[in-house]
């Protein structure tokens, strides 16, 4: 067995791990105990990295060739690589003659490694010519990037993890860290004795209920909230007036600004007591060292930019910055945004921090690329960029590692852009990306484990990726399918020069973006490869010369501004872009799930990781559910301005009235039906608004207005089954093929040993016969074998599948089609793989009551081990002491939290609720 040193290709924590792999194929992954992210640990979606890179997922789930589509619907065909790279080339050539450079559009990752990124930035402007190129970071972290530089002068997190450890006050401010970034958040405990922590947050999540403090404001009043907190420690005499004076400007300009902002006008704005205000105000400015810890609930906003620098105001008053334990710290959402920041992949940005609006630094990287200019024109931001090609003016779409199909706001819109763009590629390692269905061109891309290069994580570390395995089938490394069109368009474009693409390795793609960075802030002249490989990741800047990366910046107080001064920023609170009103009542946020990540092209493949979160649902305060006259399963019809879905509902008692929260994961291809006009749906991103900041021009993801109504669809239908492992996802794929042809639908994974599908539809009246039967066969009931009922007058029927071992038998498939209340018991029997033999035919009753004595099994709480909530109240009662001595004697009996740690916060909360020696009522 082999072993791989890399980096985790989830979050923004940059956790290292240790692939272990033999005769080529992954076969298990554990954190790497010498990495100073994560020093071993892994999250539940990090430890089971290896089980997305079965030969099984390998084959059903990833582009193994480049396919090439003839026209729009068609299915993809197969093509060789070299004509592949021709046809790229020869479209993008074509429209760049008949319509200029800027009728091209590139559209990026935060997954790219950073290899890649400056390859694709190097092909867009140094060859194509154009600033047309932007990437998923838009989504994610462009308005941390404008707040750091309008008040510290630089895209630079001041701060680093070991600052957790010495801070005396953590102030989380729109940022479920628990489920976000588990691995951060496990530090956090480590550290937690001693330490305040303050929690913003709209909802009461995980990571609120272990705050000291929690200030559940209304959402989008964070600006409002840090200008009634400045007020407060400017009467109170809790700023710094001292460090003020000498290492900042335009604070009378805020003072006054703030002055309106009275504890009682904040209070009533923000839905928090006066009396939290005060606390909040001085555990912040006198705790020794306060550090801000922020992610999408300030940055998804469309005054993103105003609510991350209100923010780093706190600190610049009261001193709290360049010290230990001190500093604002934005968390980044995705593993290598960080060096998309560095590369200066995006429509703002240049290579090494610089801006494409300054001519002097175009020149810069015009002579180090070997190019004559670079453009000057300026490119479009993502939400720009989509509207530019549904309107026409780009021809040329081509999208590396993301799914915008999913992820990007108002699906209307950009799907309407993807059906009309002249050519789209999609550069992908997994075919069942809802964009793929768009593509004329899809090229195979090396995914985790098959990769060489680096990334940088939140606290600006860098870290090698490396490859333990071969790309599978015919999949390229980003950077070489980006290096092999370039040198194909440049034959062109630039006929008789020397390339510009020169690379053929990585490393010298690297070597190329480390030069752009001689002299400039980030600057990592004195890093390599090979020292990378002796003395591990480092943080930047690393200039040449340095023994070591840089842990905390700004210690002296002097800042990357003209006079080395930081700058106030003076932003009066505007409300959320788009209010509830009569007609949409409801505020709906998004976010993540604790084992999902994104689009869910790769988490997706695992039925272990919807233990936690096993279908789509729409969260509502249970006295809005007793309101609208709902109960908990019922489906909804959730409207915006935009476009509508239809899901189940859930209490959720961490919302506050009036609000909603649906996961951001959900998009069509989990998720989908069909709307008044027959089109399908398209997710939950048919919702969100493209409303963005006006600065750092980031949507607000995290706020819009809906409608939630009861959807009248009575026919029902409901199958389980449990599939061969090498057919799951193949069949998987051909089940959400049809999830248009339903009012609703759904269709996700479930199971740990074994591959199991979920498909939930409904109706308004029952679809044809034929599409029912489909489905069966697909599921695996359409043998002989096979219990059936069919009522055909009504258009119900009941199929359901057995497995004969000796004299016990199972259920191993069912199709409940027009009446599904049996469901609570077949699913129980199913998917706990019980005894079904004493049931025979009644197995096909329609009652919502077992025929025989069974009880369903708990939520689970604890992926890693699969520990339910009923086993969890069992075994509480048993443990006594205080709280962290019966969390480690629930931890020694049972394992939950023992692992990746993510369900720990869960397993405090049922401590709080259980006391010991409590006799357990109704617990099965």
């Amino acid at each position: 067995m082999a072993e791989t040193r890399s980096t985790c290709p989830y979050c923004g924590v940059g956790c290292g791990v240790i692939i272990e792999s033999q005769h080529d194929r992954i076969t298990g992954v554990r954190g790497d105990p010498e990495h100073p992210a994560n020093f071993g640990r892994l999250c539940t979606k990090g430890s089971t990295l290896h089980l997305t890179a079965t030969e099984a997922v390998t084959r059903q789930a990833r582009l193994l060739q480049p396919m090439q589509r003839l026209q729009r619907g068609a299915p993809a065909q197969p093509v060789g690589w070299d004509d592949a790279i021709g046809l790229a080339a020869d479209r993008l050539g074509d429209i760049i003659e008949q319509h200029g450079p800027d009728a091209v559009g590139f559209y990026l990752s935060g997954q790219l490694l950073t290899e890649d990124y400056h390859v694709f930035n190097k092909l867009a402007r140094g060859l194509v010519g154009t600033n047309q190129i932007d990437s998923n970071s838009r989504l994610c972290m462009s308005s941390a990037v404008v707040g750091y530089k309008r008040t510290l002068g630089s895209d630079a997190p001041p701060t680093c993890y070991d600052d957790l450890a010495q801070t005396d006050c953590l102030f989380i401010s729109g940022s479920n860290t628990a489920w976000a970034h588990p691995i951060l958040f496990r530090r956090i405990e480590d550290a937690r004795a001693g330490m305040k922590i303050i929690v913003v947050d709209p909802r009461r999540t995980e990571t609120a209920e272990q705050a000291d403090l929690h200030l559940q404001i209304q959402p989008g009043t964070d600006v409002l909230l840090c200008h009634g907190l400045l007020h407060i420690m400017l009467w109170e005499g809790w700023t710094r007036p001292d460090y003020i004076a000498r290492h900042t400007s335009g604070f009378e300009t805020l003072k006054d600004l703030v002055r309106q902002a009275t504890p009682e006008r904040v209070a009533r704005g923000c839905g928090v007591s006066v009396e939290d205000l005060h606390t909040a105000a001085r555990w912040f400015a006198q705790s020794n060292a306060t550090l801000s810890l922020y992610c999408m609930g300030l940055n998804q906003s469309s005054s993103g930019s105003d609510k991350n620098a209100a923010l780093i105001n706190l600190h610049l008053a009261t001193g709290q910055i360049g010290k230990p334990g001190a500093g604002p710290f934005s968390l980044t959402g995705q593993p290598n945004a960080m060096g998309g920041r560095e590369v200066g992949a995006m429509a703002t940005l240049l290579p090494g921090h610089r801006d494409p609006a300054d001519a002097t630094h175009r020149a810069e990287i015009a002579r180090l690329w070997g190019v004559d200019q670079l453009p000057a024109q300026a490119g479009k931001t993502a939400t720009e960029l989509f509207q530019a090609v549904a309107d026409g003016q780009i021809k040329a779409l081509w999208i590396a590692c993301t799914n915008p199909a999913q992820s990007m706001p108002d699906q209307a819109l950009v799907r309407r852009a993807l059906e009309r763009a002249e050519f789209v590629i999609v550069q992908e390692a997994f075919a069942t990306a809802a964009t793929c269905d768009y593509a004329n061109l899809l090229l195979p891309a090396a995914s985790w484990g098959e990769k060489e290069g680096t990334v940088t994580n939140s606290e600006r570390r860098i870290t090698r990726v490396r490859a333990a395995i071969a790309p599978a089938g015919q999949a390229r490394p980003d950077w070489a399918i980006a290096r092999d069109v370039a040198r194909r368009l440049e034959t062109r474009l630039r006929p008789g020069q020397p390339t510009l693409f020169g690379f053929e390795t990585p490393e010298q793609a690297w070597l190329e973006h480390r030069e752009s960075t001689r002299g400039r802030d980030l600057d990592i002249t004195g890093l390599s490869y090979d020292l990378l490989d002796q003395i591990g990741p480092q943080q930047w800047p690393m200039p040449q010369g340095a023994t070591q990366g840089q842990a905390r910046l700004y210690s002296y107080g002097m800042f990357a501004t003209p006079d080395g001064k930081a700058r106030f920023a003076a932003d009066a609170w505007r409300p959320v872009a788009e209010p509830r009103s009569p007609r949409y009542p409801f505020s709906l946020s998004t976010g993540r799930l604790r084992d999902q990540w994104h689009g869910m092209t790769r988490t997706g493949t695992l039925g272990r990781l919807f233990g936690h979160a096993p279908e789509p649902a729409v969260g509502l305060h249970p006295d809005d559910l007793l309101a609208l006259g709902l109960q908990a399963g019922e489906l909804v019809r959730v409207s915006s301005a935009r476009g509508a879905i239809v899901l189940p509902v859930q209490p959720a008692a961490e919302l506050g009235q009036q609000q909603a929260f649906i996961p951001m994961h959900w998009g069509s291809e989990a998720l989908s039906g069909r709307d008044a006009a027959g089109q399908p749906l398209a997710g939950v991103n048919a919702l969100t608004t493209p409303a963005s900041c006006p600065l750092s021009k980031q949507p607000e993801l995290k706020h819009c207005a809906v409608r939630i109504e009861k959807a009248a669809l009575p026919w029902t239908l409901l199958g389980l089954a449990w599939l061969p492992q090498e057919r799951a996802i193949e069949v998987q794929r051909e089940l959400r093929a049809l999830l248009p042809e339903f009012d609703f639908a759904s269709c996700v994974p479930f199971g740990r040993e074994r591959s199991g599908l979920l498909l939930r539809a409904a109706c308004a009246k029952p679809p044809p016969a034929a599409l029912v039967e489909r489905i069966a066969a697909w599921l695996g009931l359409d043998g002989a074998e096979v219990l059936r009922y069919a009522d055909h007058k009504r258009q119900h029927s009941r199929a359901i599948r057995l497995s004969q071992a000796g004299s016990r038998q199972q259920v191993e498939a069912f199709l409940l089609a027009g009446d599904s209340r049996s469901e609570p018991w077949l699913r129980t029997l199913l998917q706990d793989e019980l005894p079904a033999q004493d049931y025979g035919r009644l197995l096909l009753r329609p009652d919502a009551q077992a025929p025989v004595a069974l009880a369903a099994r708990s939520p689970q709480i604890c992926t890693c081990l699969d520990v339910s909530e009923d086993a969890i109240r069992r075994a509480l009662p048993d443990c006594d002491g205080n709280g962290a001595q019966r969390l480690l004697q629930l931890q020694d009996g049972l394992g939950c939290g023992t692992r990746c740690g993510s369900c720990v916060p869960a397993l405090k909360r049922l401590i709080a609720v259980v006391p010991a020696g409590a006799a357990l009522i109704g617990a099965a």
